[in-house]
């Protein structure tokens, strides 16, 4: 009997001693696993405990996360409750990075409190990288070059002639709008289409390369930053040109050139034309040249007629009749002496 009870007392002694062995290790290793940051939070004024720590890690929260931001928001000056950061936590959201843009936004005087940050960081977006782009607006390239495969935009003028456009667009952006708003692909897409209506609205090419800021004031007046996670600061016209006319796709160009040949064409027929209607002018004079000589030898066929009508009716004698023969005699040996003038020809004589 006495010899149960002992052994009994025994056995209880070594399970309280193991238990306590048991406690004692357990207290160590917790010792050993949160001391450095229990030491931590009490140095930086933190406020978080001990047992808080532990109590994070029976709930599945990295106490080393939660220790971090809570010390970095504790030396920023930013009153932000562990719970908070727990919760959010727990929530899938980055704590690190919500306590980063909150840092950041404090220093740069942006309206962003905790319960914004945190749901833009739930939402999917990166609150530290907004908050950095609102600070230091961002310069995209339109159309980019890594999505599209092409580096210019393509646009026709009301004259048929295609443009290669280049835009830089400089976007802000805008913390009220990140939750629910349209991402960088949208603006890309919303100022090409800007440009191309600018470009197409606009009667010559030569007007979109001679005020090439028309085009930016025409996409800026559009209000293409709405609905969208930025605002749009200024669009830059980087690089317009016409498309080279040996592209087969600028239509417009082939037909300026075409009309251009054709224009020169019509020109030279219509010389042509006027040299043709010259030279036909001029034989039509010669032919009228011909046809009054021909007039002027029936007028002198006349002439012997109306001689021996004047011999029947006795107004001509023969006396002069003679008179008239010796001074055409005379005459045609004056000529025939002195010869026909230089540009002149010699007038037939007068038949009798």
């Amino acid at each position: 009997m006495i010899f149960a009870t002992l052994l009994a007392a025994e056995t209880l002694t070594v399970v309280v001693v193991a238990v306590g062995v048991l406690i004692l290790l357990i207290v160590l290793l917790l010792v050993f696993k949160y001391f450095a940051l229990w030491l931590r939070c009490l140095t930086t004024g933190a406020g978080i405990g001990f047992i808080d720590l532990i109590a994070m890690s029976l709930r599945k929260i990295n106490p080393q996360v939660i220790v971090q931001s809570k010390i970095a928001a504790v030396q920023a000056g930013l009153n932000l409750a562990t719970r908070d950061l727990e919760a959010h936590y727990l929530a899938g959201g980055h704590v690190t990075q919500v306590t980063r843009a909150l840092i950041a936004a404090d220093r740069a005087n942006l309206p962003l409190d905790f319960r914004m940050s945190t749901g833009i960081d739930l939402a999917g977006r990166d609150i530290l990288e907004a908050v950095q782009m609102y600070v230091k607006p961002r310069v995209i390239d339109c159309p980019d070059p890594r999505v599209a495969g092409n580096a210019y935009l393509d646009a026709v003028a009301m004259d048929g002639i295609r443009m290669n456009v280049k835009a830089r667009v400089t976007v802000r952006a805008d913390l009220a709008k990140l939750v629910g708003g349209a991402t960088e692909e949208t603006i890309i897409a919303r100022v090409g289409q800007g440009i191309v209506s600018a470009i197409g609205s606009s009667a010559s090419y030569k007007d979109v390369l001679k005020n090439p800021d028309r085009i930016s004031e025409v996409v800026l007046a559009g209000g293409l930053d709405a609905q969208t996670a930025f605002e749009i600061v200024s669009i830059d016209i980087a690089d317009v040109s016409v498309a080279g006319i040996q592209d087969a796709a600028n239509v417009g160009a082939l037909l300026e050139a075409e009309r251009a040949e054709t224009d020169k064409k019509m020109r030279q027929a219509e010389a042509e034309g006027r040299r043709a209607m010259a030279v036909a002018n001029e034989q039509e004079m010669k032919a009228l040249t011909q046809e009054n000589q021909a007039k002027v030898v029936l007028a002198e066929a006349e002439i012997p007629k109306a001689m021996a009508e004047a011999f029947r009716s006795g107004r001509l004698g023969v006396m002069d009749y003679y008179q008239l023969r010796n001074i055409q005699a005379d005459t045609q040996m004056r000529s025939s002496i002195a010869g026909p003038g230089k540009g002149e020809e010699e007038s037939p004589p007068v038949k009798s």
